[in-house]
């Protein structure tokens, strides 16, 4: 079936199209067009009036969402967490695990990695492209709330039998490079595919260059769990906002990091290097309380999600994190989208199939006020 949505522009988001005509068929971008220049070509047609049009949102690193997290094994959580996503504009997401005991950790694994295997092409849902391992390859130091007595040396050999649970779906992995063992591991994980991010780290800077040489590509939410910058010991942090070949994620609720810093985090890594996630729980869209995040209870109080005084994720959605940096870093509402949608698909390998609007690629698709207010979240060319 041929759809042709009509809307007031379109941010590809690279470039932005005036009065667009999108034609998409079976469920892929086939034409960009402009009532300019083509009039409208048959078929089901979808006015989006005063909106704009753009790639639907990737989150790379999120726990859970609307009462579940992803390590329940279990397909009602999963449908629960992506029915949620779907409310704020996200098309696709990384479902990502936190440090437990390692049976457990190995049971999640592999539930998830049946579910992205075996993905029924429902397009009114959010599609698991992969999984995010946060943990448990991590330092003591900086391990935020992840438990210190779950965490693993890192090795080829333990990260095999992550990778084997999760019948090779591991796409991303967060490591401290300062641990023994951890650059033969990114190499040997980068090797199977998988992006290594830098984070929960306490390397000094010469240990961040070194994962960055071992072939690490990206960080995870800046700032947060990274030893502090330091005028004569500059760590992990001075590599992350400095290094050009390293993409970098933030968390950008007010919360984690203040909007000063925001603003200091995509001016260092321009708006190319730059990529916004939630690290959202189970906690999002739901009421004040006491909620799962893996093996612990976190209680969110006034959009705080904390465990013993720390801070233990986030109720941040993609499209807040949109608004927050646009207002925090001064950002017009493309350059903020490019953040949400073609960095994180093209750091993970994926730029040419989702997080633009071009021929070929798949009709994920938000439909934004121009404040960046979702209205409607299109999947596979279906309104969701």
């Amino acid at each position: 079936m041929r759809t042709v949505i009509t809307a007031a522009r379109l941010f590809t988001p690279e470039e932005t199209v005036e009065k667009p005509v999108l034609v998409i068929e079976d469920g892929h971008v086939a034409q960009v067009l402009t009532r300019q220049s083509s009039g409208l070509p048959a078929g089901r047609l979808v006015e989006l009036q005063d909106l704009v049009l753009a790639p639907a949102f990737i989150d790379i690193h999120i726990h859970g969402g609307g009462g579940h997290d992803v390590m329940e094994a279990s397909n009602q959580a999963l449908e629960r967490i992506e029915l949620q996503l779907v409310k704020y504009g996200v098309g696709a997401y990384l479902p990502t695990t936190v440090t437990a005991p390692e049976d457990r950790t190995l049971r999640s694994l592999e539930h998830l990695g049946k579910a992205i295997l075996n993905q029924d092409g429902n397009n009114r849902r959010p599609r698991p492209l992969g999984i995010h391992l946060e943990g448990p390859f991590i330092s003591t130091e900086k391990r935020g709330v992840h438990p210190p007595r779950d965490l693993i040396v890192p090795s080829p050999t333990a990260f095999d039998r992550l990778w084997q649970a999760s019948q090779g779906t591991v796409r991303m992995m967060t490591i401290a490079p300062e641990l023994p063992g951890a650059l033969e591991t990114i190499r040997h994980a980068c090797a199977l595919g998988v992006r290594c991010s830098l984070g929960h780290s306490n390397a000094s800077y010469e240990q961040a260059l070194c994962g960055i040489s071992a072939s690490a590509t990206h960080a995870t939410h800046t700032f947060n769990a990274m030893r502090a910058l330091d005028h004569r010991d500059p760590g992990i942090l001075c590599a992350v906002l400095q290094k050009e070949t390293l993409t970098a994620d933030i968390i950008a609720d007010g919360i984690h990091v203040h909007p000063a810093m925001v603003e200091l985090f995509v001016r260092m890594k321009g708006i190319d290097g730059s990529v916004l996630i939630t690290d959202a729980i189970s906690a999002t869209g739901m009421p004040e309380g006491t909620y799962k995040l893996g093996e612990f209870e976190v209680e969110v109080k006034q959009g705080r999600c904390q465990y013993q005084g720390k801070l233990a994720g986030s109720v941040l959605t993609m499209d807040q994190a949109l608004r927050n940096v646009m207002r925090f870093a001064n950002l017009q509402l493309q350059d903020a989208l490019k953040m949400a949608t073609l960095n994180p698909a093209r750091r993970l390998g994926l730029g040419e199939e989702i997080g633009q609007i071009a021929p070929g690629c798949r009709a994920d698709l938000v439909a934004l006020t121009p404040e960046g207010k979702v209205v409607h979240t299109i999947l596979g060319g279906e309104i969701a």
